[in-house]
């Protein structure tokens, strides 16, 4: 589309965050649920997460890439095609149903209007990308974990969590190289969470979805809007 100048317009992104935006939960929260149910994960181990999570909701800071790696010591050692497909089948089971019907139709809109629509999430990729299949957004960015020689995964982060300050250098990073630098622009951002502040302030237009109480005040001082969505 031309600009009113004539030249190229930028290209119109919408970022959407995963859980807790797109989807009703925490996908990692869910999953450690289920690894714990099979007992995948030591007692030891289970305790450290749980600890993490308990300074996380007093918003204390954490490590992201720790509590990451912890998690997939249930996959440690593990064939990286065998995880990824285990990830895919607890999107199926447990995370599919949450996918939030306002997101799905609010992705579809900004498609039908010719914006690109992008998912930066903390949470694992495989279970991102198994949702990009069934739902219409065009890339995400996620949290991808380490791959050994062997193609088995560690339990090292590859890179740095999609995490708070983290996404918009992702974002940029990202749309840099697909579509150059000074070719885009943010028009939407939709977040729940205080972490998400920094991406939601990349937007021409930001959409506090179901926020958390920091989140909230940040919206209301700054005029962002707030939507609550089942």
């Amino acid at each position: 589309m031309p600009s009113a100048d004539g030249g190229k317009a930028p290209v119109e992104l919408v970022v959407f965050d995963f859980d807790g935006t797109s989807i009703n939960g925490n996908s990692p929260v869910i999953l450690v649920r289920r690894l714990v149910r099979q007992r995948r994960l030591k007692v030891s181990v289970i305790a450290r997460i749980a600890l993490w999570g308990a300074a996380y909701k007093l918003r204390l800071p954490q490590s992201e890439s720790w509590v990451r790696g912890l998690v997939f010591r249930a996959y440690a050692g593990m064939p990286k095609r065998e995880v990824d497909e285990r990830l895919r089948k607890f999107y199926d089971e447990a995370i599919a149903g949450r996918f939030r019907d306002q997101a799905d139709a609010t992705m579809r809109s900004h498609r039908a209007q010719g914006r690109v629509v992008l998912v930066v999430s903390a949470t694992f990729e495989p279970i991102v990308e198994r949702a990009q299949e069934h739902h219409p957004f065009d890339f995400q960015i996620s949290t991808r974990m380490e791959v050994d020689e062997e193609g088995n995964y560690t339990c090292r982060v590859a890179g740095e969590p999609v995490e708070g300050e983290e996404k918009p250098r992702a974002i940029e990073r990202f749309a840099n190289e697909r579509f150059g630098e000074g070719n885009w622009t943010i028009a939407y951002a939709y977040g729940d969470h205080h972490s998400d502040r920094p991406m939601l302030g990349m937007a021409k237009t930001a959409v506090a979805v179901n926020p958390d109480r920091p989140l909230k005040r940040t919206a209301r001082r700054e005029g962002w809007q707030i939507v609550d969505w089942e």
